[in-house]
Formats: structure tokens, C-alpha cells, sequence
């Protein structure tokens, strides 16, 4: 047993690791999977060997596949699954198969591995990494573009493959071969026997103790009996000799359902983060780097061929089967080519039950993180080699067709902020014509009574003419992207030099871009703040006269001094130092205003 200074200066040791190596790997855009790795690598015995024995670790990192695994489950209703069943269960399982089988028919015929092994190698690096894929779409902001779609569908399915792929790896080891028929139907009854608590526990049992926990109001004790039950499950599975992630997997599809599916989803998260993290960290510690020195070579090429096998398959399972044009169906290959985290496991699971020797499972875990390493850079090189094409959006004809009178005012976004300028000018009978590119925004909109909403994307010339934009008096620029506020107030302007522009500003540098085209700018959360500070200043005891003149000085003083920064917001230093002289006068206004107040009346 470690002695608990041992225990603490190993939390204080990985904590560390992970706080200085996994924001760097984000801030260069290598993902934090590729963080952990890197930090286990550094703390482990091929480097500094702050921690001397991985292996102590693992065992406690395992419980991070374990969670993310109910996670997983949570996340698969059936009812979900039925929706994506095409893209899930139909590209999902040719990706997989595909993949596996000419990776599995190179491991048998030309790297001669046994049958068993082969299988296992093949299934394993067909899997993808979860966790790196859906970050680096999320961080490109393509999850909802058609790779990013049916990569998730891709990874869905790689998922539920990965549960019975980790509970055959035994089996195809050929398990304990002294074992009688008698202890072999003792065995499989013992596991039918689970599989049936597990599933009447979760259908019957774990509702009626969830609510009783909820009506206690205690989170403490919530977290407590979700973690009890991910664990619980995982223990009662592990003790039949049923792989661990099998039973979170379980606990989770039968709660998927569940009235408290987002309460326990917020409540193992943060676990399964950390724990998670924890796993690739002993990971990267247990990978054997002085085989990078010693066997360059070998490395290296298994890197090149991972990834020059699996890209190609997916390029051609995305084209055939997924209908992606080339540009995606690259981007797809590039997401997933990539080894996943499930291999880890699987390899792991392989290598104890003597499928691997201990080289060739080093050879796998350098070879998977090398090519997470190298996804990022390849993803990098292809946004610079080819844009995607935007794949057109299915609207309805009578959507498209911009039908309007001369209108006063324009409004491009019917979002919360377009959607009161449109009901107030509609109140005022002012007539309008507003634009929007999401079509369940649109027809959200005309289901209140035929508000003259259309689709068309402001920054399209053609489509401010069709909205008679030249007819216009005012142009409202009213969506949430600032990025596109300023894009399309920077055309408006070239196109119609004399329109009047009223933009809506994320921040104050937003405030002055917008200025500088000569927009008027409004804050979107400026003036619901005032207000949120009168009520507060009211309720800490102002009258309704003082909270309202303290509110006025501020706004009258904010907006000169947003004036002043205005010649200057490109220089940080200067900006900083005018709003420390902001606070300072500020506070003697307040001060005059209250000794104002104070002082008596004169007669």
C-alpha cells in the first residue's frame, strides 16, 4: 500500500502534468487527448520518472473508460439511435468491417500474426478516437457540417462496436481451456444472471431511487448514487468475469430514457474528465519511448501505414455510402484516420491475455499516439490546401422567393434581438422584411402570422436587392455573430453608401468596428444590465430617484468614455489605462452624487 505522502505528491505530480501540457496542446490546436498523452509521457520512467510504477495507476485511470462508457449509453435512446439508423448501423458498420478486414488480412499475411491476434488488430485500430474527433470538429465548428455528421454517426457506431469487441478479446485469447462443461454453464449462468439484475435494476429499481434521492435536495448524495450505480454495475459485471465497460454501457442505455438522464449526465461528467485524462496520462506513461530511438524505422512506418490504410477506406466509405463530394469525404478520413482511445483498452486486454508480446503492444501505443499527433497537422494542411465546398441547405421554394413591398427597414437575423425590432415595427404598421438562413427560425416566425421573414444570407449582394434594400431607410443587422454583423454592415455600406445602419455589438472593440463603418451600434447586453443593476441597487435600499440617477451617471459616463477609447481601441495599453482612469472617476461621481444628496436643502 503507498504511504499518503506517496499518494499526494502523485496527485500533485499529475495535476500539474496535465494543467501546464493540456491547455499548451489546445492552444496548439493538438487536441487535449494529445495533451494527457504528452504529460504522461513526461512524468513517466522514459523521461523524468516522477512516477516510478504506471501500472499502480491503471487500474484506478480504467474507471475513466468505465464512466465515458455510461456516458455513452446515456446518450443512445432508441429512439435517437432510430433517427440515425442509416448513418449509424449502415456507414458505420462498412467503415468497421471494411477497415478491420484489410488491416486484420495485412497483420495475418504480411506481418504474420496468428489468427486471434490478427482479428484482434484489425478491429482494434479500425476504431477511431471519440474524444479527438468530435474536439477537433467542435473546435473547427463543423459538427454540423455533412463529414462532421457522418463522422459522428461513423464514431457512434465504433462506440457500440467497441462493448462487445472488449468482452470478445478473452474469448478470442481462448480463455482458461481447463475449465468442465459443468463450470462453463456455472460461468454463463452467472453472467445471464447479472445481465438480468442489471437490467430489472435499471428498469424498475433505479427510477424509484433517483426520486427519492431528488426529493432530498441533496447534490452531494446525488453524485454519490450516480457514481454508485456506474461503479456498482461495473463491479458486478468485472466480478463474472464480464469486461467493466460492459456494464457502465448497460447501466447507461437502460437510463437513456430516464427522466434524469441530464442530472446524472452533469454529475459524472466532471469524473469521467478527469478520470479520463488520468487514463491517457498512464497511457503515455507506459509508452515505451526509447523504442522511437531504437526502432525509428518500425515506428514511424506503422504511423505512415495506419494512416495511409484508414484514410483511403474512409475517403471511400464517406464517397460511396455516405454521399459526401471529395473535399468532406478527405476531411472525414482525416478526422478518423487516427487510432482511437478504445484501442488502448482492447490492446491492454490483448497483451494480458498473451494475444501480444510486450514489444509489439509498445509498437501499438506509440504507433495510435503518433497519429493522433499528426491528425491535427493534417487537418491544418488540408484547410489550406482546399475549402470546403458549403453543401446547399434544403429550403422550401416559397422561402427563397422574396416577395415585398417597398419596405421602411430591413432586418438581417430573426433571432431573439430581430425577432421584438420585428413585433414592435409590425405593432407600429411599418413595413419590413426580414432575413434569416436557418429555416426552422423562419418558419418559427411566420407560424405567428405571416411576418415577411425570407431566406437569404446578408452577405450576399444579390439577396439584398431582391429584399429592395435600396428602398429601405434603415438596415438592422440583429444576429449573434459578430463576425457577420461586421461583414455584412461593411457591404451594406459599400453598396448603399446613405442607408442608416443599427448593428447589434457583441463587446466594446465590436462597438468601435462597427462605428468605424459608420453603424450605429448597440450592445446587446448593456442595457438589460443597467436595468439588472437599478432592481439591485433598489434592494439594497436606494430609493427608486437614487438607484435611477446613479444608473443615468453611469450610462452618461461609459458612453464618453467608449467615445474617447474609440481613437485608440487598437492599443491594448492605452485601453487598459483609460479604463483605469474610467473606474477612478466614476467613483467620484458616485461620491459627488451622494454627498449631493446629503447635503441640505436650502430654504
Amino acid at each position: 500500500m503507498p504511504h499518503e505522502g506517496n499518494l499526494l505528491q502523485a496527485a500533485v505530480v499529475f495535476l500539474f502534468a496535465a494543467v501546464l501540457t493540456v491547455p499548451l496542446a489546445k492552444r496548439l490546436q493538438l487536441g487535449a487527448v494529445l495533451g494527457y498523452l504528452l504529460a504522461g509521457v513526461l512524468i513517466g520512467p522514459a523521461v523524468l520518472g516522477l512516477i516510478g510504477n504506471p501500472q499502480s495507476v491503471m487500474h484506478i485511470s480504467e474507471l475513466g473508460v468505465v464512466l465515458l462508457l455510461f456516458i455513452i449509453g446515456l446518450e443512445l435512446s432508441p429512439r435517437r439511435l432510430w433517427v440515425m439508423r442509416k448513418a449509424v448501423f449502415g456507414v458505420g458498420l462498412a467503415q468497421v468491417l471494411l477497415t478491420a478486414s484489410v488491416i486484420g488480412v495485412l497483420a495475418f499475411y504480411l506481418f504474420g500474426q496468428k489468427l486471434n491476434s490478427a482479428i484482434v488488430l484489425g478491429l482494434g485500430l479500425a476504431l477511431s478516437s471519440t474524444a479527438f474527433g468530435l474536439q477537433s470538429l467542435a473546435e473547427r465548428k463543423e459538427l454540423t457540417s455533412p463529414h462532421g455528421r457522418l463522422a459522428f454517426a461513423i464514431l457512434l457506431f465504433q462506440d457500440i462496436a467497441a462493448i462487445p469487441l472488449i468482452a470478445m478479446v478473452p474469448l478470442l485469447a481462448g480463455g482458461n481451456a481447463t475449465t468442465t462443461p459443468a463450470e462453463d454453464l456455472n460461468h454463463g449462468l452467472q453472467v445471464l444472471g447479472s445481465i438480468a439484475v442489471v437490467v430489472v435494476g435499471g428498469r424498475y429499481l433505479l427510477r424509484p431511487v433517483f426520486r427519492i434521492v431528488a426529493k432530498s435536495g441533496l447534490p452531494e448524495v446525488s453524485t454519490a448514487t450516480a457514481l454508485l450505480v456506474v461503479i456498482g454495475t461495473a463491479w458486478l459485471m468485472d466480478e463474472v468475469g464480464i469486461s467493466m465497460a460492459l456494464g457502465a454501457f448497460l447501466a447507461g442505455l437502460l437510463l437513456a430514457d430516464s427522466e434524469y438522464r441530464h442530472e446524472l449526465e452533469a454529475q459524472i461528467e466532471p469524473f469521467k474528465g478527469l478520470l479520463l485524462g488520468l487514463f491517457f496520462m498512464s497511457v503515455g506513461m507506459g509508452a515505451n519511448i526509447s523504442l522511437l530511438f531504437s526502432a525509428p524505422v518500425a515506428v514511424l512506418g506503422l504511423t505512415v501505414l495506419l494512416i495511409s490504410l484508414k484514410l483511403p477506406l474512409l475517403y471511400l466509405v464517406g464517397r460511396m455510402a455516405g454521399g459526401l463530394n471529395r473535399v468532406s469525404a478527405v476531411r472525414l478520413g482525416i478526422v478518423l484516420a487516427a487510432g482511437g482511445e478504445f484501442a488502448f483498452v482492447v490492446f491492454k486486454i490483448g497483451r494480458d491475455q498473451g494475444l501480444f508480446d510486450a514489444r509489439l503492444y509498445d509498437l501499438q501505443v506509440l504507433t495510435i499516439t503518433l497519429s493522433m499527433a499528426v491528425t491535427p497537422l493534417l487537418l491544418l494542411l488540408c484547410a489550406r490546401l482546399a475549402k470546403p465546398k458549403v453543401e446547399p441547405v434544403a429550403v422550401p421554394p416559397h422561402l427563397r422567393e422574396i416577395d415585398t413591398d417597398t419596405p421602411r427597414v430591413v432586418i438581417a437575423g430573426m433571432g431573439r434581438m430581430g425577432q421584438i425590432v420585428a413585433r414592435i415595427l409590425r405593432a407600429q404598421k411599418i413595413r419590413f422584411v426580414a432575413l434569416d438562413t436557418s429555416v426552422e427560425t423562419i418558419e418559427l416566425s411566420r407560424s405567428f402570422g405571416g411576418v415577411p421573414v425570407f431566406y437569404g444570407d446578408p452577405m450576399r449582394p444579390e439577396i439584398l436587392s431582391a429584399a429592395k434594400v435600396e428602398q429601405a431607410e434603415f438596415f438592422v443587422i440583429a444576429t449573434d455573430d459578430p463576425d457577420t454583423n461586421i461583414k455584412t454592415a461593411e457591404l451594406v455600406r459599400r453598396l448603399y453608401p446613405h442607408m442608416k445602419i443599427i448593428a447589434r455589438a457583441r463587446n466594446r472593440q465590436h462597438v468601435h468596428r462597427l462605428v468605424d463603418l459608420g453603424a450605429e451600434a448597440v450592445r446587446e447586453t448593456f442595457h438589460s444590465s443597467l436595468e439588472m443593476s437599478r432592481m439591485t441597487l433598489i434592494g439594497l435600499g436606494l430609493s427608486k430617484a437614487q438607484a435611477a440617477a446613479r444608473i443615468e451617471t453611469f450610462k452618461q459616463h461609459d458612453e464618453q468614455v467608449l467615445e474617447a477609447q474609440r481613437a485608440i481601441y487598437d492599443d491594448a495599453v492605452k485601453v487598459l489605462q483609460t479604463a483605469q482612469e474610467a473606474r477612478e472617476e466614476l467613483a467620484r461621481l458616485f461620491e459627488a452624487d451622494q454627498l449631493q444628496e446629503e447635503s441640505p436643502k436650502v430654504v
